[in-house]
């Protein structure tokens, strides 16, 4: 363990970061902009982009897939192309690019509670939150960890509910071996660049419908069909030629960059099983069907002596820089706070399990050395800061 003096752990010279884009080779970045060069289409779905959209297609495992400039974009898509209307279902527990699609498209969302262990949407909370103005579901696979995605088709098929997936955190993640995107009507992939693949900005929507995928890229390019018909109110959503180039290259890196992540969260697991007060989320556990996008840890203030934030706030003195994702809930933004879902009566394990969770660093240009060094911090603020803390008085 590398300690200061005073038996402190040193401080990082650089920040390390909650994660850190993968930058594939310039030289390869290069090579395929030349490409982009000589054929002079910079956008419109060209050759780049269709390469792109096959090779994520196979190594996602879904059956259709249409690319898009950004995952909000796809979100609002996806909500225009199923035709969802009044009220959708959907989570406090997210990031608010979730709730505002909805909001954007005219639609009421309506908040349900989470699972304790997954925190992901509840099914019980969901079934009991429909009424005659529900229209859809829209779920979030948090962290990477798959919803309960038989509870949710049995909703959806009991009441005739259209499911959206937001798989923002879920590349590459399978259920029973079948992709994360092989569930549900449709789901929407972020590219950007904080995701484990990502094309700097971008997004996917993937489904198991041809005629829906004709929709949908109808949609993403102002609703023209063919050279001289447009056949609806569409937007702007094409993913251009650099993202798409750019994404070819990250993606020849990513069984790399996973490799590292699955040792790095085996560390964290070790460790953080050691420290009293500290919980690893429950699936976050690096085996090959997870997307290894983040490493969360709870921190259940009255056992480890000082609350997530403060925990947050101390670990930044050694150039640590953590997030609290996702605090505040969604329900308690300005925006969402009067609707009668958004009440912290309704939604009990979400309120608590925002104060507790807090994503540290995971990105393949860490070593499993700079993971001990982090959780040494931990432990020592733990010693510190916490048994400060007064008793009966936990900050």
């Amino acid at each position: 363990m590398s300690r200061a003096r005073g038996g402190a752990p040193e401080r990082f010279r650089e920040p390390v970061y909650v994660t850190r884009p993968l930058l594939p080779p310039l030289a390869a970045v290069t090579a395929r902009l030349e490409a982009v060069w000589r054929t002079q289409q910079l956008t419109n779905v060209g050759a780049q982009h269709d390469e792109l959209e096959s090779a994520l297609r196979s190594h996602l495992g879904v059956r259709e897939l249409s690319l898009f400039t950004n995952g909000t974009a796809a979100l609002i898509t996806a909500i225009r192309a199923l035709g969802l209307t009044g009220e959708v279902l959907t989570t406090p527990f997210t990031f608010p690019a979730t709730p505002h699609a909805l909001s954007w498209s005219g639609i009421t969302p309506v908040f349900c509670d989470i699972d304790p262990v997954t925190l992901n949407i509840d099914p019980v909370s969901v079934e009991r939150a429909v009424t005659s103005r529900t229209s859809g579901i829209l779920a979030v696979h948090v962290y990477g960890n798959p919803c309960d995605v038989e509870g949710l088709a049995r909703i959806g098929d009991r009441c005739g509910l259209k499911i959206i997936y937001d798989a923002a955190h879920a590349f590459g993640t399978r259920v029973n071996g079948r992709g994360i995107g092989d569930f549900g009507d449709l789901t929407m992939f972020s590219f950007h660049a904080t995701k484990l693949f990502h094309t700097a900005e971008g997004g996917a929507l993937a489904c198991g419908d041809a005629s829906l995928k004709a929709r949908i890229d109808d949609l993403r390019n102002f609703g023209i069909h063919g050279p001289d018909a447009v056949q609806a109110i569409g937007l702007n959503g094409k993913m251009s030629e650099i993202q798409a180039a750019l994404g070819l290259c990250v993606l020849e890196g990513v069984p790399g960059e996973l490799a590292v992540r699955r040792l790095l969260l085996a560390r964290y697991r070790e460790r953080v099983a050691e420290i009293e007060g500290l919980t690893w989320l429950h699936g976050l556990n690096g085996d090959a069907d997870t997307s290894c996008q983040y490493a969360v840890i709870r921190v259940d203030a009255a056992r480890f002596g000082c609350s997530r934030d403060v925990l947050h706030r101390e670990l930044q003195a050694y150039n640590v820089f953590t997030r609290k994702y996702f605090s505040p809930l969604c329900s308690n933004y300005d925006c969402y706070r009067d609707l009668p879902s958004a009440a912290a009566s309704n939604l009990p394990v979400a309120t608590r399990a925002v104060q507790e969770v807090l994503c540290v660093p995971l990105y393949g240009g860490l070593a499993e050395s700079d993971i001990d060094r982090i959780c040494d911090m931990i432990v020592a603020i733990r010693e510190t800061t916490g048994r400060s803390v007064a008793a009966g008085a936990v900050e």
